[in-house]
């Protein structure tokens, strides 16, 4: 099929998020649908259509005070069985439904619809978002072209629930490497056993107490964590050597280098290899413009702004300068799960939601299912 015809961004929401999750996207395959949203956009007069890669972004010039930017990842993590999707009843069901083709339908609906909106507006599109940091298609813009971010807002439309998140927790991967010496297992007192070595590694993570650290206003929950363990070269040689992988997701009033001094006391006397950072992103909501969009898109969801404790590419704009937040449908529990799905009320809310913000319109003349 041409990829001018795998998406349709006069659909209503919900078709086109169908339509965008049937499109595998796993991270490093992601081409396919950046060309068909390529191709999508560039049907529109109104946009200005670039692409890096398999990044796409597409933006207005009417010559408004304000620019925003809406932006989200098109890859997913790998498949499960769980594409095509699938309607049932009121919830649609399928890999890429929450994290985050939901919110990328929502921005592709809008982008093609919205001709004159009040803010002139950058719609990104990037690639590699859920693998390692220094792949990340956003990064890449960021490197390449940091006039194409230049904005005084920024929406990233990860999973929120349909609420406002604001900022997001920075996550640090360091490897802890354990030493010992081989021995045939049959005579396990001429070796030393690195992965018994271990022990105490799991012992401190176990008895670590998180913290709960509170940031203008929104309190961000910490975790230290093991995610892996790899020792051993067959099963009747004492092993050598063993690494405990772990994971520190950290609020966002610490720096990288903070985070990292503070593994490596809690591990102080072992060798501490860090292997991926990023750092975090503050709320930024005392910015006049996050005000007014919490204002107008609160107005349509209800609720009150809330931490991100995951860590988004919200904290790529921060780098910028530029303010921004999450908000998109999907419950974030559900990302990455086998059974991800989001209800389709939820998808039709946030386009609502989002229009209202970049017409200026009043909740009340926006109905659900608007286009």
């Amino acid at each position: 099929m041409a990829a001018e015809e795998l998406l349709d961004l006069s659909a209503d929401v919900v078709t086109l998020t169908r339509q965008v999750c049937d499109v595998p996207s796993v991270s490093g395959d992601e081409t396919r649908l950046a060309d068909a949203v390529e191709a999508a956009l560039r049907a529109h007069p109104h946009l200005e259509v670039l692409r890096d890669g398999d990044a796409v972004v597409a933006r207005t010039h009417l010559g408004r005070e304000r620019r925003v930017v809406v932006a989200g990842h098109l890859d997913t993590v790998p498949l499960a069985g769980n594409l095509p999707t699938r309607l049932e009843g009121d919830v649609l069901w399928g890999r890429g439904t929450v994290d985050m083709k939901g919110g990328v339908a929502v921005a592709l609906s809008l982008a093609a619809t919205l001709t004159a909106p009040v803010h002139d507006v950058t719609w990104v599109f990037y690639d590699h978002e859920e693998v390692d940091a220094e792949l990340n298609g956003l990064g890449r813009l960021v490197a390449r072209h940091p006039d194409w971010l230049a904005a005084d807002f920024a929406v990233l439309g990860e999973p929120s629930d349909g609420g406002l998140e604001g900022g997001c927790n920075g996550t640090l991967r360091v490897e802890v490497r354990l030493s010992g010496v081989a021995a045939h297992s049959a005579r396990a007192w001429v070796g030393v056993n690195a992965v018994h070595a271990a022990g105490e590694v799991l012992r401190r993570l176990e008895a670590y107490e998180p913290a709960t650290v509170e940031v203008d206003g929104l309190a961000y929950r910490e975790g230290v964590n093991a995610v892996r363990i790899t020792g051993g070269v067959a099963t009747n040689v004492i092993p050598d050597a063993c690494v405990v992988t772990v994971n520190y997701r950290f609020a966002p009033s610490r720096t990288v280098d903070e985070a990292v001094a503070h593994v490596r006391e809690l591990f102080a006397g072992y060798d501490v290899v860090v292997t991926d950072a990023a750092a975090g992103a503050r709320p930024g909501l005392d910015a006049p413009a996050a005000q007014e969009f919490a204002a107008a898109v609160l107005a349509v969801t209800g609720g009150r702004p809330a931490p991100k404790y995951g860590w988004t590419d919200v904290a790529r704009f921060s780098a910028l300068g530029v303010p921004a937040v999450n908000f998109g449908p999907g419950d974030p529990l559900l990302a990455h799960k086998d059974d991800e799905r989001v209800p389709v009320a939820q998808i039709e809310l946030c386009h609502r939601a989002l229009r209202a913000w970049l017409t200026g319109a009043q909740p009340e003349d926006l109905p659900l299912g608007t286009a």
